[in-house]
């Protein structure tokens, strides 16, 4: 039996999929009830109360660890996540970590991520590390307003970094959690190209069959909204920080999405092909 955490969002949803349908006994857990695949088992639990996993890892042979954007060390400590899996008997821990890890080593939940990297490595069960940059599916924030006006309001409109589909992420933990030739391995997972946010904004219109105008905000604006959505100061800072001025790593095109699923990434208009209901 396979445990993944973060099972209903943009990552564990195709991770549940692939998984099930390859024939896989699955635990699907998340913090609220939602709809799962068919012969999926699915547990409302929270990541914060180690112990409330217990009985959910009873039996697991491999965990998908997703820690949720908002949970934080005052939240819950991960590492005791990591040893209530090892206690369970769980042979297998596939953690999704960040590409900032390694591209901006300082910063608090980076620094966290870091720690959580080396506990997974030092826990005694088989392991592998994903390490994703920017996601396509942060487009989504542009929803409304294309939906509403045709409009898409981004700052450093040409500026751009490779971002990868969530469902390539998800394929790729699957063939980690149960294959064992990628055990082991640290893997950077970006997209086939880079793509700016006005470059994002012309596929949505491609897409959409319909003009979409862009519209570039001020790093001031961008920061507002940000926070206006409950994003804290300091993380839209150092957020902005990376979309402004991506490093060379950054903005390489990691070979690891093709060298685990033996195809390249999809590219960001697959990506909006697939998810243009949301801009209707």
């Amino acid at each position: 039996m396979i445990v993944v955490t973060g099972a209903t969002g943009n990552i564990g949803r195709p991770l549940t999929q692939a998984l099930a349908a390859a024939g896989q006994q699955v635990t699907a857990v998340s913090r609220h009830t939602a709809a799962v695949p068919q012969g999926v088992r699915h547990v409302v639990a929270d990541l914060a109360d180690p112990a409330g996993l217990e009985p959910v890892l009873d039996g697991a042979k491999a965990l998908f660890l997703l820690l949720s954007g908002g949970l934080h060390a005052a939240d819950a400590d991960p590492a005791a996540i990591v040893g209530a899996a090892a206690a369970a008997g769980v042979r297998r821990i596939v953690l999704l970590s960040t590409q900032g890890v390694s591209t901006r080593p300082f910063g608090a939940t980076r620094i966290m991520m870091r720690e959580l990297e080396d506990t997974v490595r030092e826990s005694g069960m088989e392991w592998a590390i994903l390490r994703p940059g920017g996601f396509a599916s942060n487009a989504l924030w542009w929803a409304e307003s294309v939906r509403t006006r045709q409009l898409v309001a981004a700052p450093f409109g040409d500026t751009g970094v490779p971002v990868i589909d969530p469902a390539d992420i998800g394929e790729v933990a699957a063939a980690t959690l149960t294959d064992e030739r990628f055990l082991g391995g640290v893997y950077t997972l970006t997209g086939p190209a880079v793509i700016t946010p006005r470059g994002q904004s012309a596929d949505i219109a491609a897409a959409l069959g319909s003009p979409v105008r862009f519209h570039e905000l001020t790093r001031a604006e961008a920061k507002a909204g940000m926070e206006q959505q409950g994003i804290p100061g300091e993380l839209a800072d150092d957020t902005l920080d990376i979309i402004s001025a991506p490093n060379a790593e950054e903005v390489q095109i990691s070979p690891d999405v093709e060298r685990v699923l033996g195809r390249a990434p999809r590219s960001f208009a697959q990506w909006a092909g697939r998810n243009i209901a949301a801009f209707r």
